[in-house]
């Protein structure tokens, strides 16, 4: 690949869970991946929001391994190519991330900027982000590490704060750029400190102030110059990183780091591990209607609101409401006599909760991690590569599923020790492989697939398949699954379906 060391690449975050944001948001569905402001997710809008940057590359992508498919699809439907689909094997926060990215970059050619941006973002003034990105690349080239500080509208507690340290002297050539432009080049400061998230009084006195901006968690900088500083300040994650790096492998359109060498790594974030360590720390002031959506009540400040102040998704009917966020996701919800509620429903779950209680929504998320309630995980509807599948009943010994196969798409060859499935086609044309027969069936016929024989269920059409599923036996767990042959690089794993 020739080298382009003006080139931008961006990094895109997209390893979180999302738990404030539950029940719609779950561990293998969070909500980087949700359509939460608009039709289009915020992965999606996150990648869009680059169009237009001058020298902007395809963006590198680090995401769970369990999210893959999931992401890989969402840059599909928006024709957005990656440089590379980074796969954490387990979360060890943005440091390692961004150093992993970093060494990936190298390899693929020069020594790019980076732009570092979670995946679940709100930036509503796209005009003046892009500003502040090419303001950015300016400092990035010449050596600083930038990050972005967004102007606060209000003593925000949930949040870090940066205080602005000494005005960076803007150069000729950039007063010339400036000129010709006829528009200010927004003014760049060094750091002078990071402040973790205040209490209510010292957040007012911060905003108050006028020296401080909120930590956005966006950066810029060269890629060798994030390795140099984090080899400087934090030598054990590079070690980690490096060693994880050299052993990663190709698995279709994705990067799978090493396990074992990333799981060693020691878990920090930019801004503890170099940000507050480095001399070359910058922070370019931000103003552009950005939101990180870390809560519901954060959800409702972006969204649409009527007369009452109430942002509605879905069948909600209410009556002397005011101030809410209401969300019906499988049927209809009403409301009556509330204020400044949230009030979330799924089909699996339903949140109530006044909108200033929203952030211990996270505590409801542990609650249910403790008692290995799949409610923390996944939702009823569950996405694979080949489509989706959604749990309709289930007892002690059976369950029935609602399973979509996409056109084109297969399930693996495959067999289960403790249970037997009975399909009925509803819609589309599926063809089974069972033990050594290969049948076509069609809507309103189905077939029965004995315990213990190799099966696989495809779709030849040309629109998506989708059948019921009655599963009958003494297990049903979902690491019942034993593979013989898989389009998708699996094996059989707990949790996984097919």
């Amino acid at each position: 690949m020739k080298k382009n060391n003006n080139r931008i690449l961006p990094v895109i975050l997209s390893g979180g869970a999302g738990t404030r944001l539950w029940p719609l948001s779950r561990e293998l569905y969070p909500k980087q991946l949700l359509p939460l402001v608009d039709e289009r997710t915020m992965l999606q809008n996150t990648i869009m929001r680059l169009d237009g940057i001058a020298e902007m590359g395809p963006p590198i992508v680090v995401c769970n391994e369990s999210h893959r498919f999931m992401v890989a699809e969402q840059l599909r439907l928006i024709n957005a190519k990656s440089s590379s689909i980074l796969l954490e094997p387990v979360g060890r926060n943005t440091a390692p991330a961004v150093a992993i990215s970093a060494l990936q970059a190298i390899k693929s050619g020069g020594d790019p900027v980076l732009l570092v941006l979670p995946a679940d973002h709100v930036i509503k003034d796209t005009t003046a982000f892009h500003r502040a990105v090419a303001e950015g690349a300016r400092l990035a080239k010449a050596g600083s590490l930038v990050t972005f500080g967004i102007v606060p509208d209000k003593p925000e507690t949930g949040y870090g704060y940066i205080k602005k340290g000494k005005t960076i002297k803007i150069k000729a050539e950039a007063r010339a750029r400036e000129k010709e432009n006829e528009k200010l080049l927004i003014a760049a400061f060094k750091v002078d400190r990071f402040e973790e998230k205040p209490d209510p009084a010292k957040a007012k006195k911060f905003v108050s102030s006028g020296e401080y901006l909120w930590n956005s968690g966006m950066f810029m900088f060269r890629a060798s110059r994030y390795l140099e500083e984090l080899r400087r300040f934090a030598p054990d994650i590079l070690f980690a990183c490096r060693k994880a790096f050299k052993k990663t492998v190709l698995d279709l359109d994705f990067t799978r780091i090493d396990a074992d060498a990333f799981t060693d790594c020691r878990s920090d974030s930019i801004d503890y591990a170099v940000m507050e360590k480095t001399g070359s720390a910058v922070v370019l002031p931000l103003d552009a209607g950005w939101n990180d959506i870390g809560s519901w009540s954060a959800l409702w400040e972006v969204l649409e609101k009527d007369k009452d102040g109430n942002a509605v998704a879905g069948d909600v009917i209410t009556e002397d409401v005011s101030n809410s966020f209401i969300y019906a996701g499988s049927r209809l919800v009403t409301a009556i006599g509330v204020n400044n509620h949230i009030i979330i429903e799924t089909a699996d779950a339903v949140l109530v909760t006044d909108q200033k209680k929203a952030q211990k929504v996270k505590e409801i998320v542990k609650y249910l991690k403790e008692r290995n309630r799949d409610e923390a995980l996944l939702h009823r509807r569950v996405n694979r590569p080949w489509g989706a599948y959604e749990c309709i009943d289930c007892a002690e010994r059976f369950q029935v599923k609602r399973i979509t196969v996409n056109p084109g798409a297969g399930l693996s060859l495959q067999r289960h020790q403790h249970r037997a499935e009975h399909w009925v086609v509803v819609k589309g044309t599926a063809r089974i492989t069972k033990g050594d027969e290969v049948v076509t069936i069609t809507e309103n016929e189905s077939t029965y697939i004995p315990l213990g024989t190799k099966h696989r269920l495809e779709n030849p059409g040309k629109i998506p398949l989708e059948l019921i599923e009655v599963q009958s036996g003494s297990y049903l767990g979902e690491d019942d699954i034993e593979r013989f042959d898989d389009n998708y690089g699996r094996h059989a794993t707990k949790k996984s379906k097919a």
